[in-house]
């Protein structure tokens, strides 16, 4: 299980770093799952990040999963055993936290979910490489120093990949992006809660295939 557990975690880093982008997601009913995944899909992006900020991140993550299987689909904003459950139950293939919870970091691996917790710290750094981590979510990136910081931070960790989230858009996802230990920026801009709400899908579809260019600029 263990070895299975590195493979997979390997194979999600491997096509979050291809994405260049991880859409972070908030959903207020699971019928929005389905077209939402299909406007990322048709702008380029084959992964998401779906944020347990609603009740409705688990029957999405669920119906994303059974209808969509080409998506590559994370839980975020778990914060909670039962959180870290439910995703799991639904199918997300990993697990991204705002912060670093070693409760919740042990209960991942125990369950074999690749987990990407938040720090924004060289102690948060060192808590993720305790666990025998390789990728940290570098949040609230902006408000933490933005790319001088993330850089600075980065020197003493040259092993540890970083998915800065915060702040970033269309103006500064390249500066990230140019960083060596950066795996992909989180994001959304591309997925506005509004534009889910209105339904317009096109326009999810359109901002998601400016961001792709965006980052194989980068």
């Amino acid at each position: 299980m263990e070895e299975a557990m590195k493979s997979t975690a390997a194979d999600v880093s491997a096509r979050i770093s291809a994405a260049g982008i991880l859409p972070v997601v908030v959903l207020d009913a699971p019928a929005d799952a389905i077209p939402l995944a299909t406007a990322l899909l048709e702008g380029g992006l084959a992964v998401a990040e779906i944020t347990f900020r609603t009740a409705a991140a688990a029957g999405a993550i669920s119906l994303i999963r059974d209808r969509l299987p080409e998506m590559l689909v994370g839980a975020g904003t778990v914060l909670t055993k039962d959180q870290l459950a439910a995703a799991g139950g639904a199918g997300a293939q990993f697990i991204v936290t705002p912060g670093f919870n070693p409760v919740i970091v042990e209960a991942s691996l125990e369950a074999a979910l690749p987990i990407v917790p938040g720090v924004n710290n060289p102690t948060g750094v060192e808590q993720a490489m305790g666990f025998g981590l390789e990728a940290v979510k570098f949040f609230p990136a902006e408000p933490s120093g933005g790319v001088p910081f993330l850089k600075a931070l980065s020197g003493p960790y040259p092993g540890m990949r970083f998915v800065p989230t915060g702040g970033i858009g269309p103006a500064n996802l390249a500066s990230y992006l140019a960083l060596p230990t950066v795996l992909a920026c989180g994001g959304s801009w591309m997925v506005d809660a509004k534009l889910i709400r209105d339904g317009n899908f096109k326009e999810i579809t359109r901002l998601t295939a400016e961001a792709v260019a965006l980052a194989k600029k980068g």
